[in-house]
C-alpha cells in the first residue's frame, strides 16, 4: 500500500478522498488546519495527522520538515487543500506573509510544500504529485502580482488555480526521468462541499465524482508515467488560457515564485 499525504484532509474533496483510500489500506498523512476536525477524519481513517496553516509559507515548510522528520519516503502527494472564493466579493484578505490569500494558499503554498517534500518523493519508485486545480482560469497579471486592482475573490480564485496548473507543467518537465510525475485536475464542478455553500453557488456535480476524479491520479494503473497533463475529471483537457503553458509564462511565473519565496524567507 501507498503513503499518500492530502493537503486539506479536514473536510470536502480531501476528506471524502481520505475515507475512500483508507478503505483500501493506504497508509494516509492527513493535513488540515483544523485540529479537531482533523483528528476526527485520523479517527475513521487511521490517518497521522500533521495541523498546520497554510496561509504561512514558515509554517509550510515546518510541515514539509515535519514529515520528512517521521517517514522516509513519499509515494503521493495531494495538494488539495484551498481558499475558495464568496460570489462577487471585493474583499481582499492576505496571508500571514502580507501576500494576497488565495495566491498563497492556493499556489505558493503547495509549490513550497512539493519543493520541500522532493527528497521524499524521489525515494518512490515511481512518486505522483496531484494538484487539484479548476475549470475556473485566468491569466496571472505580473505587473499585479498581489492583485492590488481591480479585486474580486473570485478573479483571484481563478488566477492561484490557473498558476498552480502552470506550475504543474513547469515540474513536470524538471521531473523528467525521475520516475515522479505531476499532474493537476479540476475534479467537479461545485460539488457539495463547504466551499461550494460558502461560494453562494448551487452545487452542481457529486462528490463522489471529484474523488474519483482525484483518486484515479492518485494510484490507477492507466495513468502510470502520465505527466504534465491538465484533466477535466476523468478526461485530459486543454486549459482556457494556453498562454500560460509557454515557456515564457513559465519562466515568469518561476522568477516571480521564488522571489515571493525570498521575501517570506524561506
Amino acid at each position: 500500500m501507498a503513503t499518500i499525504l492530502i493537503t486539506g484532509a479536514s473536510d470536502g474533496l480531501g476528506r471524502a478522498l481520505a475515507e475512500d483510500l483508507a478503505a483500501d489500506g493506504h497508509r494516509l498523512l492527513l493535513h488540515g488546519r483544523n485540529p479537531e476536525r482533523l483528528a476526527e477524519v485520523a479517527a475513521g481513517t487511521d490517518g497521522e495527522v500533521f495541523p498546520a496553516d497554510l496561509s504561512s509559507l514558515a509554517a509550510t515548510k515546518r510541515l514539509a520538515a515535519d514529515i520528512r522528520a517521521r517517514h522516509r519516503h513519499l509515494d503521493v502527494l495531494v495538494n488539495n487543500a484551498g481558499v475558495g472564493f464568496q460570489g462577487d466579493s471585493t474583499l481582499r484578505e492576505v496571508s500571514a506573509d502580507g501576500y494576497e490569500l488565495r495566491l498563497a494558499v492556493n499556489y505558493l503554498a503547495p509549490a513550497l510544500l512539493t519543493r520541500e517534500l522532493l527528497p521524499l518523493l524521489r525515494e518512490s519508485a515511481a512518486a505522483r504529485i496531484v494538484n487539484v486545480a479548476s475549470v475556473g482560469q485566468q491569466l496571472f497579471d505580473f505587473d499585479d502580482p498581489q492583485h492590488e486592482h481591480h479585486f474580486t475573490q473570485a478573479d483571484a480564485y481563478c488566477r492561484s488555480k490557473l498558476a498552480l496548473i502552470s506550475h504543474t507543467v513547469d515540474l513536470a518537465e524538471q521531473l523528467t526521468d525521475s520516475g515522479t510525475t505531476a499532474n493537476a485536475v479540476h475534479p467537479a464542478t461545485f460539488m457539495a462541499t463547504t466551499m461550494t455553500k460558502a461560494s453562494g453557488m448551487p452545487a452542481q456535480e457529486p462528490l463522489e465524482k471529484g474523488v474519483a476524479a482525484v483518486r484515479r491520479l492518485v494510484d490507477a494503473a492507466d495513468v502510470v508515467g502520465v505527466t504534465g497533463t491538465y484533466f477535466h475529471s476523468a478526461e485530459e483537457a486543454r486549459i482556457s488560457e494556453p498562454d500560460a503553458l509557454s515557456p515564457a509564462y513559465r519562466r515568469r511565473l518561476a522568477v516571480l515564485t521564488q522571489s515571493l519565496f525570498q521575501t517570506a524567507g524561506v
